[in-house]
């Protein structure tokens, strides 16, 4: 297979896919993992010298000479990821999307008190339900010494905190003014 294409990311990614669709073994059909883990080293190997150009033509001899060989094992894969994938899509869709119910109401026999979970389904994963109460920010109060903080020393903290994050009030004057010119000049 020539893949010809200025972008060799796109390159990479069709070649994969390709071989993907051939050597589509899984763990679970090898006897070790050691034997899976060649197996994969050994995809990995033909992926990196078909992008790269290097013995194409024996690395597409050795692919033919797979397919022939696993034709039915190929073949079953693909029908197993087939099925997996519309097994997932199926599951995916679930039931019909319920409401939230922040009053702490019952719901379907469920009784739920607001900010807890309750299962989407019967045994399945829990949705949040409603809002639990938020922490509250500590605002001028003691900081973590027990010291109450006065209004220079959270100015000071601000200041430190505004330059540690890049800010500063030239920066903001700067901008200002290229923004004012820019809109003049356009």
């Amino acid at each position: 297979m020539v893949v010809s294409s200025n972008n060799p990311h796109n390159k990479e990614i069709l070649v994969r896919r390709r071989i993907a669709s051939i050597f589509n073994k899984r763990e679970e059909d090898f006897p070790s993992l050691k034997e899976y883990n060649d197996y994969l080293e050994e995809v990995e190997d033909m992926i990196f010298d078909l992008v790269a150009g290097v013995d194409v033509p024996a690395i597409e001899e050795k692919i033919a000479e797979y397919q022939k060989e696993n034709a039915d094992l190929i073949l079953i894969n693909q029908a197993r990821k087939a099925e997996e994938l519309a097994l997932a899509m199926a599951a995916s869709k679930g039931p019909r999307a319920q409401t939230d119910n922040t009053d702490g109401s019952s719901q379907g026999g469920i009784s739920v008190e607001a900010g807890q979970y309750a299962p989407t389904i019967a045994g399945g994963q829990p949705r949040p339900i409603g809002i639990a109460p938020q922490p509250v920010p500590l605002r001028g109060g003691p900081d973590m010494h027990g010291y109450a903080e006065d209004e220079e020393t959270m100015r000071i903290r601000t200041e430190r905190a505004s330059s540690a994050a890049g800010w500063s009030i030239e920066f903001s004057k700067k901008r200002a003014f290229e923004e004012a010119f820019a809109s003049i000049c356009v």
